[in-house]
């Protein structure tokens, strides 16, 4: 069982910048996949960046490229999502979730076993 806690959402201006954190329980986290995925208001899921296990293989959809940069630090069970240069349509729950059957991350939201209860952003124009 792997519990994530995400922190860090809030309100920022567009052109502003956030780091959210996922904080994870599993002591076999350095051997999960991970990725960030958000939710805004009357839409689907989608995916945001993912991490593999090793940290070497990373991937971002396309409207964050750029902005956004996904990191891990094994040593503290934690993921990271750096945003920047950040846009209203960027407002969304963010979730992060782990993978425990990957090596890389994968970019959809079927293939995560774990789910954080989300983070709300907020990016006022």
């Amino acid at each position: 069982q792997v519990q994530l806690v995400e922190s860090g959402g809030g309100l920022v201006q567009a052109g502003g910048s956030l780091r959210l954190s996922c904080l994870a329980s599993a002591r076999t986290f350095s051997n999960l996949a991970v990725g960030w995925f958000r939710q805004a208001p009357g839409k689907e899921r989608e995916f945001v960046a993912t991490l593999s296990w090793s940290g070497d293989r990373i991937a971002y959809a396309d409207s964050v490229k750029g902005r956004f940069t996904i990191s891990r630090d094994n040593a503290k069970n934690t993921v990271y999502l750096q945003m920047k240069s950040l846009k209203p349509e960027d407002t969304a729950v963010y979730y992060c979730a782990a993978d425990v059957t990957r090596y890389y991350g994968s970019t959809y939201a079927a293939h995560y076993n774990y789910w954080g209860q989300g983070t709300q952003v907020t990016v006022s124009s």
